[in-house]
Order: structure tokens, then C-alpha cells, then sequence
């Protein structure tokens, strides 16, 4: 499964809460507690807001010219695409891609936990939609950043690698249940960024945020999930449909955009982005013919 139901960005300007502290306060003091202790060993201040990730697993503050994040896990489940994901990027991704750059890493166990400390560029540009990944009103982006978007994703998709953001099991498993069509086989996969909605894009220049989920998936599935997401925006989404018509057009971009509208339609189904529900299950029919099923049943 992709970042698509659990990842949000958790680092830019204007960037409010999407996610809450953990439900048990000895967790909220426990992940301060090593906030504070990784801020220490960086020699820095972290003085800005805080920002939980899903379910409190990540926590991050502005610490002067550098974004501190915070990771945590239980000490068996150390390690993997998510944990690894911001080093791993800026390691193998080309500079053209415009990111945050990570400065220094720091990991530790105690009590049980795993953490990972982040410290990478601070963002000041604001993310072009806060509270969320879906769009809630329309944008009007120049041309140069569309531009920009499709360089960066094209950079992206020539980086080799062996993480996998969506796996074929996860479309066999769960295309009849949530799209109500059998499996497809995807046959044309790339690299990306795995987890592209607004929250995870500034305005002009662009910068991509939150490179936790990247590596391989479907031809067209990022740009399908960023369409999905801008549903509520019709003239968002047609801009989004012409600017990468060379992808969404093709038998490749459909299946992709097809994974993820399936995987939204499974993120709908658990309670997330209800406001989203009937955009996606009228896109899904338009796409592939058949009423998308009740991803609540």
C-alpha cells in the first residue's frame, strides 16, 4: 500500500495540524522528551509548533534554519521503506528535484522505541493546501511550475531503485472490492514520489515535501492521485488532466490512475477525506464503467 492513507507532510510555512498528538500522554511526553534530546545532539533549538504525523509515529518543529523530525517505532519494527524513505532519497534522487536536503541523521533505541531524528532544510515556502492533502479551492499556478512538476516527476522516473511503494498484491487483493472490476496487471511501473497531493507542494518555486513513501509504482499513478485529490476543484483537476494528458491518456496512466483512485476509495472506506467519497466513486465510474462499490461494506 502506498503512503496515500497514512503520510502527510508534516514540514512547511503554513502548514496546520492534519494529525494529533498520540492518544496516550505518556507517549506524547516520551516522543517531547526525545525531541528534545535529538535537538541537544544537533546542537540546535527547537522552538517552532509542533507537528504530529499519523497516529504520533513522527514529530517535527522548526529548529531556526533546519526542520527537526522525529521518528518513532517499536525496536522490532526499525527499519523499512518508511523509516529509511528521507535518507534514502536524498541520496539516490538528482539535485534537479526540488526538495528539502537532508543535513544530518541521528538513530537510537530506549525503552523498547526506535527513533530517528531528521534535520533538513526548513521550508519557508507554504504548502498550497494546509489541513490536508485534498484541495478545497481552486489554484491558479503559472505555467513555469507546472513545468517545473513535470521535469521534477520525469527526474524521478529515471532513479533506479528496489523500493517499492505499490505492490501488485495490494491490486489483486483489492481492485474488486473497492472498484468493483477484476484485477488489472500493471505493466508498466516507474519511480516516484508515492504519496502527491498539495500538502506536499509549495507555491512558486515549487518544492516537494515528504519523501517517506518514494520508489517504484504504476505509470500515472502519481499524477492520478493528485488529480483524485483536486476533485473537489474541477478547473484544478482538468488543469492537472491537460498538463499530463501524455500520461492519463494512455492505457499505462489509466491503470496507474486507477490504483489510485482505488487506494483513496480504501482510505474513504476507514473514516479518512469523507468530503472526497462521492468525487472519487463518480471518477472511478467514468473510468471504468461499473459503479465503484460502498468502500464502507
Amino acid at each position: 500500500m502506498s503512503g496515500a492513507s497514512a503520510s502527510g507532510s508534516d514540514q512547511a510555512a503554513g502548514h496546520t495540524a492534519v494529525f494529533v498528538p498520540p492518544g496516550e500522554r505518556d507517549d506524547q511526553v516520551r516522543m517531547r522528551r526525545a525531541h528534545a534530546a535529538a535537538a541537544r545532539k544537533f546542537g540546535v533549538e527547537a522552538t517552532g509548533p509542533e507537528f504530529w504525523g499519523w497516529q504520533g509515529r513522527t514529530l517535527g518543529r522548526r529548529a531556526g534554519r533546519w526542520w527537526l523530525r522525529l521518528l518513532s517505532v517499536p525496536e522490532d519494527k526499525r527499519g523499512g521503506r518508511l523509516w529509511e524513505g528521507t535518507a534514502t532519497a536524498d541520496a539516490a534522487l538528482p539535485r534537479s528535484v526540488p526538495r528539502p536536503r537532508l543535513h544530518d541523521l541521528l538513530d537510537w533505541s530506549a525503552g523498547g522505541q526506535a527513533y530517528r531524528a531528521e534535520l533538513t532544510e526548513h521550508v519557508s515556502l507554504p504548502a498550497l493546501q494546509t489541513g490536508g492533502p485534498v484541495l478545497h479551492s481552486e489554484l491558479e499556478l503559472p505555467d513555469a511550475w507546472w513545468a517545473d512538476l513535470r521535469a521534477a516527476l520525469a527526474a524521478i522516473a529515471t532513479v533506479a531503485t528496489e523500493r517499492q511503494t505499490v505492490r501488485q498484491q495490494w491490486v489483486d487483493r483489492n481492485f474488486a472490492r473497492f472498484l468493483g472490476i477484476p484485477a488489472i496487471r500493471i505493466t508498466d511501473w516507474t519511480t516516484g514520489h508515492g504519496d502527491l497531493h498539495w500538502a506536499n507542494l509549495t507555491d512558486a518555486p515549487l518544492v516537494i515535501l515528504d519523501w517517506e513513501g518514494w520508489g517504484r509504482l504504476p505509470v500515472g499513478y502519481d499524477i492520478g492521485l493528485l488529480h483524485a485529490y483536486s476533485l473537489t476543484t474541477p478547473a484544478t483537476a482538468e488543469r492537472i488532466r491537460a498538463q499530463f494528458a501524455h500520461v492519463l491518456s494512455t492505457p499505462a496512466g489509466r491503470s496507474g490512475e486507477l490504483v489510485a483512485l482505488a487506494q483513496l476509495l480504501q482510505v474513504v472506506g476507514r473514516g479518512g477525506h469523507p468530503e472526497l467519497a462521492p468525487h472519487l466513486a463518480r471518477h472511478a465510474e467514468q473510468l471504468t464503467g461499473m459503479p465503484a462499490p460502498d468502500p464502507t461494506s
